[in-house]
C-alpha cells in the first residue's frame, strides 16, 4: 500500500509555523521542491495559496514570509481573544467527558515541558486546538484555523519570555477547571485573560527586540 502524496501547502505552512522559515525569509520554488521531495507544480500552487492568505508577500520578483506590524498584531490578538473565548464558552457547554479528560491529560503532560519553550509552544497549539474542537462548532474551528495560521508569522514564541511558561500552564489549568465545571462565563473569561497576558508578553518581547536593534 503506497503512502499518500505529501501536501506541499501543509509542508510549507508547518515549516513557517515551526520557524524553519521566519518573517523576511525568501522562499524559492526549486529549493522548496528539493527540501520536501515534491515536484515544483504543487509547490508553485502552494506558494500562490499562501500569498493569497497574506502569509507570503512579494518583494520584487521574490516571495518572502510576511511579517506583522504593530497594528496588525493588535488586530490579530483582538480577534483571537474573542474567538478563543467563544470556543471555551462553547466547550464548557458541549465538550464530552472524554474531551475534558484529554484536556486534563494535556495539562499533566505539558507540566513536564516547562523548561522547553519550543516543545511547550507546540503543546500549547495542541491544547488550544483541542478546545476549538471541543466547542463542537465547525465554523468557529475554521475561523480559528485562519487566526492560528497568521500566528505562524510571529518569529518567536511568547513562551520564551522568562516565567511565561509557568504562568501559561497555570492559566491553562484555570481554563480547563472552568470547562470541567461547565461554567461558560468563567471559561470565556479565563481564556480571554490568557490571550491578553500572552499579548502583553509579546509586546514586551518586541519592544526589547526593537531596543536591541538600535
Amino acid at each position: 500500500m503506497t503512502s499518500p502524496p505529501k501536501d506541499a501547502y501543509a509542508l510549507i505552512l508547518e515549516a513557517i509555523d515551526s520557524h524553519i522559515y521566519t518573517p523576511g525569509d525568501r522562499l524559492v520554488e526549486s529549493e522548496l521542491a528539493e527540501r520536501f521531495k515534491v515536484s515544483r507544480t504543487p509547490v508553485r500552487e502552494a506558494l500562490q495559496r499562501l500569498e493569497t492568505q497574506s502569509l507570503l508577500k512579494r518583494e520584487g520578483r521574490s516571495l518572502i514570509v510576511a511579517s506583522l506590524d504593530h497594528t496588525e498584531l493588535a488586530e490579530l490578538y483582538v480577534v483571537r481573544g474573542t474567538l478563543e473565548g467563544l470556543a471555551a464558552r462553547l466547550a464548557a457547554t458541549h465538550a464530552t467527558p472524554e474531551e475534558i479528560r484529554v484536556l486534563d491529560d494535556m495539562l499533566q503532560a505539558d507540566a513536564r515541558l516547562v523548561n522547553d519553550p519550543s516543545a511547550l509552544s507546540r503543546a500549547n497549539r495542541r491544547f488550544h486546538k483541542q478546545i476549538h474542537l471541543a466547542s463542537h462548532n465547525r465554523f468557529l474551528v475554521r475561523q480559528l484555523d485562519l487566526v492560528h495560521r497568521s500566528m505562524a508569522l510571529l518569529a518567536t514564541t511568547s513562551l520564551s519570555a522568562e516565567g511565561r511558561s509557568a504562568d501559561t500552564l497555570a492559566e491553562h489549568t484555570d481554563i480547563v477547571t472552568a470547562i470541567s465545571r461547565r461554567d461558560p462565563d468563567a471559561a470565556d473569561a479565563a481564556l480571554r485573560d490568557h490571550i491578553s497576558k500572552a499579548f502583553v508578553t509579546r509586546l514586551k518581547l518586541d519592544a526589547a527586540q526593537e531596543e536591541k536593534g538600535h
